[in-house]
């Protein structure tokens, strides 16, 4: 199947799932799970449409799919098991599930494909918006008015925002429990939604973002970014992330999270994001 084929399916996923959240907004039934975050109904609507739109993939041991609902999840942490699966798609039917759960805008669907476990193809959609961002595995699109007659596809070109005194740099919600930040020439703003935070800089909305993710957060955007020009870094060592490993999540409690956090940023502006983050004492 070419890369064509599957992203039709993800796209589909997309609309489709767009549609679902649309519909239960009103409804949303959030309750909580053990770590304490949100879960609606649109999360597992959304879970169960992927997993009927890929279910003749997911019989062939060819693909595996990581998605954030589904309960037994951790059966798919194992190494060995990556190696030798030559696709692994990710999902987060909402991303952003507590702004969902509040009726705000910033939420999406992101789905994305690994290739040999390296970024590939990724569809991101924000329903509320009607902006789609998406991946071919070569190129990165920008779609406004997306699913609609008047449907806008714009290609995203590489980019490398000079930080300013205008300039914001996203971050999850608890950056400041552990950092402190240099506020001169740059800004933080706060989305709460990963699909935003790491979308929302290819195309020039913000200069990076600060992140410890799970691995269906990042997926779907992860081939987008690349397109654009901006990198993944480790906060810690300035590593590029380029290729997915178990040994970088956390197993326990929290499984499929970042045991350390990252900066989405270009090469030049990775010194300078890094320079204004100071860990609190």
């Amino acid at each position: 199947m070419s890369a064509q084929e599957y992203l039709a399916r993800m796209k589909t996923i997309a609309r489709e799932g767009g549609k679902i959240a649309r519909e239960l907004v009103d409804q949303s039934q959030p309750s909580f799970k053990k770590d304490g975050s949100v879960v609606t109904l649109a999360d597992k609507k959304v879970s169960r449409l992927a997993q009927e739109i890929l279910q003749d993939l997911l019989k062939t041991p060819e693909h595996i799919l990581i998605d954030e609902e589904d309960p037994v999840v951790e059966r798919y942490f194992d190494q060995p098991l990556l190696e030798k699966t030559p696709f692994v798609w990710a999902l987060d039917p909402i991303d952003g599930t507590r702004n969902y759960a509040n009726r705000m805008p910033n939420f999406g669907i992101s789905i994305g494909v690994l290739k040999d476990l390296r970024p590939w193809l990724g569809v991101v959609y924000f329903p509320a918006l009607q902006e789609l961002f998406y991946s071919d595995g070569k190129e990165a699109f920008f779609v406004q008015q997306a699913f609609s007659s008047e449907e806008r596809t714009t290609k995203i070109p590489a980019i490398d925002q000079p930080i300013t005194g205008q300039s914001v740099f996203l971050c999850i919600d608890n950056f400041a429990k552990k950092f402190e930040w240099d506020y001169q020439d740059c800004h933080l703003m706060t989305q709460a939604c990963a699909a935003v935070d790491l979308c929302w800089p290819a195309i020039g909305r913000g200069c990076g973002a600060f992140f410890k993710y799970s691995l269906w957060d990042f997926v779907g955007p992860w081939p987008i970014v690349t397109a654009a020009g901006l990198n993944f870094r480790s906060l810690a060592s300035g590593k590029i992330l380029d290729r997915i490993q178990v040994d970088l999540f956390l197993k326990e409690n929290t499984i499929w999270k970042l045991r350390e956090p990252y900066i989405l940023s270009s090469e030049r502006n990775f010194s300078i994001l890094k320079s204004k983050i100071r860990p609190r004492e």
